[in-house]
């Protein structure tokens, strides 16, 4: 089968680099062929397309279902975390049932209500912070993500079943803190339990632990039913499908893990690189001062999200570095043409997010942070696509964006802040998403008063 820009480099070395730094190894590739290429990574079938042309994007996303299909089994390197029944998992039907049973949590009132959550979390979290202490963003953003999902998603407020969640989330995700632990998804034959000082013994009895803690939580929530509750938990109980039928618990362990993969670290890293931008470009800070202190002293969470600086600055963090590197992949269901591409049927296609967002056909110097890109310019979803599209966009894309906007906003209104190094912060694998390699290091300078005035900015020391 005659695969299209076939890279030269041995497969074991492309497996190698894919693992360690998927930018470097995609941006090598980009270099040779920057509309599509093929390569051997790890996961998804090993042989690969990455598609990186908003064209060839286009054409796959829709005709989601008919020339490319969303193949559950291409995830099967997330099963060991994920479970069977989550939708990253399911095709066809089943996938369609579990998205139509989740998605209503992310709309309407259900948004404005997570609102204040943020809004709270992230003024509580501040204010605890001490003057010119130095502290790790990304430390921060997890923390008020932590608070989010334990609230949003799961009803959480006694103290005590808050910090259970916290002790349990990282022991999730620390598998994913470095490209070598990661390997252990990668390579299948490292999935070994020799005890739990193994890794993956390790893994695999933190995982019994947070299992333990989500059926216990589905079992209360279904023995106490409170029509007052607002979390997505309860939601997910009350839903029925097409046919009437309720979720198994299987199916709500399942979407919780997935929600809390999809909630957590990775609007963590874009939380924790938006600050590390707005802080490392005065201007970008200043403009976007200048667009919160015209809304007031107690701006309603809605009036905030609409805000067409923030939502550049919101935009062009996702843009640079996405939540996620590539969109699910598709696999070619008949013999078609791809960007002049004859493609076999079983093939792969990845379309890539990372590299469509660095073209500088698209975003001239794309390497360089400019929010403006967003005001001058309206996008189509085949050209920045930073969740993901067709029937596999992500389905939290709308709290997502809501939390990193929120958060901006209630944090910068109210504190100055400043980077700790002016050193540039470099993106390294965390999972499936490019967190910033050294935590993004910053102090609090000061307490901030709002301008009255969008000329003259006053600040004010923490008493």
């Amino acid at each position: 089968m005659q695969l299209p820009n076939l890279l030269k480099t041995p497969s074991l070395l492309q497996k190698l680099q894919w693992v360690n730094d998927p930018v470097g190894y995609m941006e090598n590739a980009a270099q040779q062929y920057p509309d599509i290429f093929t390569g051997n990574i790890i996961g998804f079938g090993d042989t690969v397309v990455f598609v990186n042309h908003p064209q060839g994007i286009e054409e796959i996303l829709t005709n989601d279902r008919k020339k490319f299909t969303a193949v559950g089994k291409l995830n099967e390197i997330l099963q060991p975390l994920l479970g069977n029944y989550s939708v990253l998992m399911l095709e066809g039907d089943a996938h369609k049932r579990q998205r139509q049973l989740v998605i209503p949590s992310f709309h309407g009132e259900r948004m404005q209500a997570y609102g204040q959550l943020i809004c709270n979390a992230s003024e509580k979290l501040f204010s605890q912070l001490p003057l010119n202490k130095p502290f790790f963003a990304r430390n921060l953003t997890e923390e008020i993500s932590l608070q989010v999902i334990s609230q949003a998603i799961f009803g959480l407020f006694e103290e005590e079943k808050i910090q259970k969640l916290r002790q349990l989330l990282p022991l999730l995700l620390n598998l994913f803190q470095s490209p070598f632990t990661s390997s252990l998804f990668f390579f299948p034959f490292l999935q070994q339990d020799l005890g739990a000082w193994s890794p993956w013994g390790k893994f695999l009895r933190d995982r019994e632990q947070i299992d333990q803690f989500l059926y216990t939580e589905i079992a209360e929530c279904q023995q106490k039913p409170d029509p007052e509750r607002i979390d997505i938990l309860s939601l997910l109980i009350s839903s029925r499908d097409e046919a009437g039928q309720p979720m198994t618990d299987q199916e709500l362990h399942d979407q919780l893990i997935t929600l809390i993969l999809a909630g957590y670290d990775t609007t963590a890293s874009a939380m924790s690189w938006g600050f590390y931008w707005i802080h490392q470009k005065p201007l970008v800070r200043e403009k976007l001062l200048q667009e919160l202190d015209t809304l007031g002293d107690s701006p309603d969470p809605m009036s905030i999200y609409q805000l067409p600086y923030l939502t550049a600055v919101c935009n062009e963090t996702l843009r640079i570095y996405p939540v996620t590197m590539f969109s699910f992949p598709r696999v070619v269901q008949e013999s078609v043409e791809l960007l002049g591409h004859p493609l076999e049927s079983g093939t792969v296609l990845l379309p890539s997010i990372y590299l469509t967002h660095h073209r500088e056909d698209l975003y001239p110097q794309p390497k360089e942070f400019k929010p403006e890109r967003f005001i001058e310019r309206q996008f189509s979803p085949y050209e920045f696509l930073p969740f993901g599209g067709g029937v596999r966009r992500c389905i939290g894309q709308a709290l997502a964006q809501f939390e990193i906007k929120l958060v901006f906003a209630t944090v910068l209104s109210r504190y100055d802040l400043a980077l700790v190094d002016q050193r540039p912060e470099k993106p390294q694998r965390r999972g499936f998403n490019l967190a910033p390699s050294s935590g993004v290091k910053m102090v609090i300078t000061g307490r901030r008063a709002r301008q009255k005035s969008l000329v003259n900015m006053t600040t004010t020391s923490v008493s």
